[in-house]
């Protein structure tokens, strides 16, 4: 039923749901979702809609949740899209606009999924969920973190939980997330005494002051990672410091960084760490932290074996268990579900100018979803 698929993708592009907004996506779900005896819940939050919906099986057993956002990134220049972003368009096999890959085929394929499944008889056992919201793209702080917080509250556990983030690289099902490394962020103020150039005598350069601990703490090896997790990496994202005149010493210079960790480091260590070296370069400084997520892992299991499996029947892919790339929803699922996964169609045009997936993908990605139903629920 790639016709479905594809139909409800197109409905779903079609909807202008630049984060927060939802522009109606939820509420064409909660239509395909409620025929089939899903209990659908909007939990709304300064403004952003998130929808819960759970279906009781006819046998006691596991809840397996699928999770995704309908809210997307803003298109940037129109005239740079080779066809509207919101009008699904065909071209050359691949079907463009915004969202198309970052991850409306991801809800629509799971939608069809659970669709195929009930008529099927496949979820016998346990319960269907889905947890979508409309705060992926932006700060987050309304979205999912808020139905995870009502669910906890309310008692309500998850088993299982596919997230469909776009997590292959080459083809559909090379690679799936069973984790996401944690993000920690610091802003430092490095401060000096403003100047003219040509008295360097009478001021202190912040910068050539921070040069000797900006390279130690490049060259700093945080941690080797472990069988999941690559090492934790510290990148510096903005540098500012100066008048914008050529002939002034600046008074201060402000730099952002941040960590993307693994579990072999803790917080409080590495920001000790950080501030070891700024203290013994004798530094006049402050430092505000900000943490974004903390790792979250779910090691080889009853899911990921089920998925790629699936992954395997359908594609002919083993697949490979991965924790690179940005923060996900998934950080905030992961407290209150075991298993947390992802999966998704490739990720190579995901938030860039003509985003697309290849239409030959949507079947497939249906299917991996149909099977894992079946193989947990079965």
């Amino acid at each position: 039923m790639t016709d479905a698929v594809r139909a409800l993708v197109d409905a779903l592009i079609r909807r202008p749901s630049v984060t927060p907004d939802d522009a109606g996506c939820q509420t064409l779900l909660e239509s395909r979702l409620a025929p089939l005896g899903f209990r659908c819940e909007t939990i709304a939050s300064s403004g952003v809609t998130n929808l819960w919906a759970l279906r009781r099986g006819a046998e006691p057993g596991p809840v397996l949740a699928f999770a995704g956002h309908t809210d997307v990134v803003p298109t940037g220049p129109l005239e740079q899209w080779h066809s509207d972003p919101f009008v699904p368009t065909e071209r050359n096999g691949r079907l463009y606009g915004r969202g198309a890959a970052d991850m409306k085929s991801s809800i629509a394929a799971f939608v069809v999924a659970v669709e195929e499944s009930i008529a099927a008889g496949e979820a016998r056992r346990g319960s269907l969920a889905m947890l979508i919201t409309s705060d992926e793209e932006g700060p987050a702080t309304d979205g999912t973190t808020k139905v995870v917080e009502a669910l906890r509250t309310r008692g309500q556990p998850i088993d299982y939980c596919i997230v469909g983030e776009p997590t292959s690289v080459d083809r559909l099902g090379d690679t799936i997330k069973n984790g996401r490394r944690g993000s920690l962020s610091g802003r430092l103020m490095v401060k000096g005494v403003q100047g003219h150039v040509a008295y360097p005598q009478l001021a202190t350069n912040p910068i050539h002051a921070f040069a000797p601990a900006l390279a130690e703490l490049v060259a700093i090896e945080w941690d080797r990672g472990d069988e999941y997790f690559p090492p934790t990496t510290w990148q510096i994202s903005n540098a500012h410091a100066g008048t914008g005149a050529t002939n002034v010493i600046p008074g201060e210079l402000v730099i952002d960084f941040n960590f993307r960790f693994s579990p072999a480091s803790e917080v409080d260590t590495l920001k000790r760490r950080v501030h070891a070296v700024l203290d013994r370069h004798a530094l006049e400084y402050s430092l505000a932290w900000s943490l974004s997520a903390r790792p979250f892992l779910t090691p080889r299991g009853e899911l990921s074996g089920a998925i790629s499996a699936a992954i395997r029947e359908v594609t002919g892919l083993d697949t490979t268990l991965s924790t690179t790339g940005g923060t996900s929803d998934g950080r905030f699922i992961s407290t209150l579900c075991p298993q947390v996964i992802e999966f998704g169609p490739p990720n190579a045009s995901i938030h860039k100018i003509d985003e697309h997936i290849e239409l030959a993908a949507l079947g497939p990605l249906k299917d991996v979803y149909r099977l894992t139903i079946a193989r947990l629920l079965g």
